[in-house]
């Protein structure tokens, strides 16, 4: 299943959507990678970046909420710590154990839920910021 940031998905502010789409393009990548059997060194690669930019891409929101004054900005902040965890935990087992179907299962599902946070909760943050 491949990504794409839709108008739905689109919150207005240029930082946000420029690294909520980069997200999306790491994230397809990896698929495609998965997907067409290729070595483990471009997955390697593909996920060190996934998780590297995931850490940037929060730090930056959460750099935005501090400035802003933004008052979910605790509720935010716990919901990427425990993605960035579940994140990790996923793509070390598709490192360890090859991208089984279980393991890219549990990466979709786990996209599914970014995306439905871009489309909630950083939608409001990226409202909050326009005022």
């Amino acid at each position: 299943m491949r990504y794409e940031l839709t108008k739905d998905l689109e919150t207005g502010n240029k930082i946000i959507d420029t690294e909520h789409r980069e997200l999306i393009q790491a994230v397809n990548k990896l698929l495609d990678s998965c997907s067409k059997g290729q070595g483990r060194s471009n997955m390697d690669t593909t996920i060190t970046f996934l998780n590297n930019y995931v850490d940037k891409h929060f730090s930056h929101e959460e750099q935005l909420q501090q400035q802003s004054g933004y008052p979910g900005i605790r509720a935010h902040k716990a919901f990427h710590e425990s993605y960035k965890r579940t994140l990790r935990e996923i793509t070390y087992a598709i490192l360890k154990s090859g991208p089984t179907i279980a393991e890219l299962g549990k990466l979709n599902k786990h996209v599914s839920i970014l995306v439905s946070h871009i489309r909630t909760e950083d939608k409001k943050l990226a409202k909050y910021l326009k005022q």
